[in-house]
């Protein structure tokens, strides 16, 4: 018979607190909230999150299956559809967005000298987007298609750690170059992007800001070389020039010169093109940095398909902080009993044949 206490438990223990209720006075989300808080509105959907919920009634089946262990989990008000559909519509969602800023200060200090196959002491940074489909009929306001209807999630990502430092959701129709716009660049960043974000005028302003970006060129870039650069062959890297772009309007927008590396995979051979404007690191490093864009998709796959849909207005917030609660919890003391497994399981191959009551025993075990 288990004595101690329970994972979820454990895991919520190493969060804040405090600083939780200086975001819930702020913005006076307890306010006339006598029987749940937004203390048990986040426990709800941080254990939706984790444990891959797919909606209220299927989040007040599983606690509700588990009554007798709520209060010892950390829950003071009764879980009811009704309830938490209300909270969710009125509690301030920037309770959730200041906190969740809160935890990224946190987790990127501890995962500052993580290692992530290369040796630099810059900042990376993935970004890239991803869309959710929603039925048309019950969500009219998500205009993607005609008969189809989504949003789109744009996400950026510190690689040191995989923790989302940004978050956006727009229109399924707002193109991912525009999200360029709402980001500051960080002086001496790296900022590694796909051939959806190359648009010169704006990865013109990551040159005024002394940032670094790297991404893949297209077929119908014209570019001119200038200069070509010994290459070591046996690394996969079959060119490394500096280049100049030869249309006119992109040649406005962006009048500096550019780097373009060809690089084949050993493993699929396929023959990539880079384009950056950094000219200092090796040719095969840059590679390497575009390479780590995959930990933004692993990030997608992990947290975008449980988040139940009947709360998109605190889709954001509530993901972010959950996803955050497995940055900060290997950097802090625990009982060996609090298995690493559980903080991100993976996803059920039908997640429909899981029951709200195996699933909350799998939790509270």
């Amino acid at each position: 018979m288990h004595t101690g206490r329970f994972v979820f438990s454990e895991l919520i223990s190493h969060l804040p607190h405090k600083e939780f209720q200086k975001c819930v006075t702020r913005y006076r989300g307890d306010y006339h909230q006598r029987d749940f808080s937004c203390w048990d509105q986040y426990l709800s959907m941080a254990f939706a999150q984790l444990t891959y919920r797919e909606s209220l009634r299927d989040i007040e089946a599983c606690l509700g299956s588990m009554q007798s262990k709520l209060y010892h989990v950390g829950f003071r008000g009764k879980v009811a559809r009704s309830t938490l559909a209300d909270a969710n519509e009125a509690h301030d969602w920037r309770i959730f967005a200041d906190f969740a800023q809160y935890l990224i200060g946190v987790a990127r200090s501890l995962h500052a000298e993580d290692s992530m196959g290369v040796e630099l002491d810059n900042s990376f940074y993935a970004l890239d987007s991803t869309t959710i489909d929603l039925c048309l009929s019950l969500f009219p306001w998500a205009k993607f298609r005609k008969t189809k209807g989504a949003v789109k999630m744009h996400t950026l990502l510190d690689l040191r750690g995989n923790i989302p430092t940004f978050i956006g959701i727009t229109d399924g129709k707002v193109h991912d170059v525009n999200i360029l716009d709402q980001i500051v660049p960080e002086a001496g960043a790296f900022y590694v992007i796909d051939r959806g974000y190359l648009d010169f005028k704006r990865l013109f302003v990551f040159t005024l800001c002394s940032s670094f970006f790297v991404t893949r060129t297209k077929e119908n870039v014209l570019l001119q070389r200038r200069y070509s650069h010994p290459v070591d062959y046996t690394t996969g890297v079959r060119s490394d020039q500096t280049v100049i772009l030869t249309a006119i309007d992109s040649a406005k927008a962006y009048p500096d010169a550019l780097r373009r590396i060809s690089y084949v995979d050993a493993e699929t051979d396929n023959r990539l093109g880079f384009l950056t404007n950094n000219f200092l690191l090796p040719a095969l490093t840059i590679a390497r940095i575009y390479k780590c864009r995959w930990q933004v998709e692993l990030f997608f796959e992990s947290s975008t398909w449980c988040t139940p849909l009947d709360v998109m207005e605190f889709r954001g917030s509530i993901a972010l902080v959950g996803s955050l609660v497995a940055s900060v919890r290997p950097h802090i003391d625990r009982r060996p009993l609090c298995a690493e497994s559980m903080v991100r399981p993976h996803r059920p191959a039908s997640p429909a044949t899981l029951s709200s009551e195996s699933a909350a025993k799998q939790w509270s075990a």
